[in-house]
């Protein structure tokens, strides 16, 4: 169910919007509304993303495993050859 809410913008903005919506032949609450849903989705992808790095992190400080970058750039290197490596193990 949408809600109605109200934002502020600056007069310049707004203009803007409404210039994009016609030259779209949308509304500038079609336009906003879907700025909107981008930038929410977009975010989330790069909160998730921020998560896994500070988890990945915390398990390497706590386990010390890694795998070196020579190791990580022969695996990637193989990708759609027909010998693709399998990827590298981690290690002390």
């Amino acid at each position: 169910m949408a809600v109605a809410t109200s934002v502020k913008l600056e007069n310049e903005l707004k203009v803007r919007v409404q210039n994009l919506a016609t030259a779209r032949r949308r509304t500038s609450h079609w336009i906003m509304h879907e700025a909107i849903a981008q930038y929410v989705e977009r975010e989330e992808k790069r909160e998730a993303f921020r998560e896994e790095t500070l988890k990945a992190w915390e398990e390497f400080q706590q386990t010390g495993l890694q795998a070196s970058a020579e190791d990580v750039e022969k695996w990637l290197s193989s990708w759609g050859s027909e010998n693709e490596l399998p990827a590298p193990k981690c290690r002390p």
